[in-house]
């Protein structure tokens, strides 16, 4: 099957476009990063409690909030979903914490549980998470090196299964794409968790695919079209690509936006097809906008190369 036949776009000629707006829209995001003090560290990464309670009926943000203010713990995260029942309170650590007898989840679920004016949390629907500061600082870092170390290594990947000048290609797309990622979850506040970072490394995983499917029709079409102009070279090879990249794409947005939009915008999978939905989108621009015009500015000046 081919979406796109006989394609003959000139890609390349469009690249400083292409990077005027990638690095528009990357500062977009650090811009809010700034705003934010940094990303929305969910407690995987902070410490502290998120519950998830399924109710007889639909609550309200403020309903919620005066019954946790009313027990001392006013500054909680509120999310709820009036459709299902349910709603998600999530608050991070605080010093006052450790000098507690009892746990914050517990506290947090007695109160959900007792309710007031006619709402109460259903017994044996709330879900408890609570992680421990010292916990989340060492997921924190445990997510980092995964995600650097994973770049490090598909750097000396694809410089032994191609060339060095292709490896930059493909890491500038790959930190591209997480840093677009990134700034979207900081436009929107959304919570950065442990299903996040997986959602990123996919994300990594999946860009690099499409990238390295561009990079091994440049690689063959360079060596058949000895002689052709490198420019005409590269273009050539993305529309000959272009068809499977589209599809491969199409299909595998359809499933992440389907999850995206059954589940609650306070539950973890959630954000997870969030980051999949973003990364999909820009993964699939990247390799045509980043990567190979990288290629095409790297061999500016030597065409013996592409001879």
């Amino acid at each position: 099957m081919e979406l796109l036949k006989n394609t003959n776009f000139d890609f390349i000629s469009k690249h400083r476009t292409g990077f005027v707006f990638s690095a528009v829209i990357i500062a977009i995001g650090l811009v809010f990063l700034v705003i934010h003090q940094g990303p929305n560290f969910g407690i995987d990464f902070r410490g502290g409690v998120k519950i998830q309670a399924k109710f007889n009926r639909a609550v309200t943000e403020t309903e919620l909030q005066a019954k946790l203010t009313e027990i001392g713990y006013e500054r909680a995260t509120i999310q709820t979903d009036a459709s299902k029942n349910e709603a998600f309170v999530s608050m991070g650590h605080r010093p006052e914490f450790q000098g507690q007898g009892t746990s914050v989840g517990r506290i947090l679920t007695d109160a959900l549980l007792e309710g007031g004016n006619g709402w109460q949390a259903l017994a044996g629907g709330v879900n408890i998470s609570e992680v421990g500061p010292s916990v989340g600082r060492d997921l924190k870092l445990a997510a980092l090196w995964s995600v650097l170390g994973a770049i490090a290594i598909l750097l000396i990947y694809i410089s032994w299964r191609f060339e060095f000048r292709f490896a930059i290609g493909a890491i500038a797309a790959l930190v591209h794409d997480v840093l677009i990622t990134l700034g979207v979850f900081a436009v929107l506040s959304k919570e950065i968790n442990l299903p996040t970072v997986a959602a990123f490394l996919t994300i990594i995983g999946y860009s690099l695919n499409d990238t390295i499917v561009v990079f091994d029709r440049i690689r063959e079409n360079t060596q058949t079209l000895r002689g052709t102009d490198y420019v005409a070279v590269l273009n050539r090879s993305i529309n000959q690509s272009l068809s499977r990249t589209v599809i491969t794409s199409l299909t595998t947005l359809f499933v992440v936006l389907v999850i995206f939009l059954i589940t609650g915008s306070g539950e973890e999978i959630n954000t997870f097809a969030l980051a999949l939905i973003v990364g999909i989108l820009v993964g699939t621009y990247s390799s045509v906008f980043i990567a190979s015009p990288i290629l095409y500015l790297w061999n500016r000046g030597r065409p013996q190369e592409a001879a």
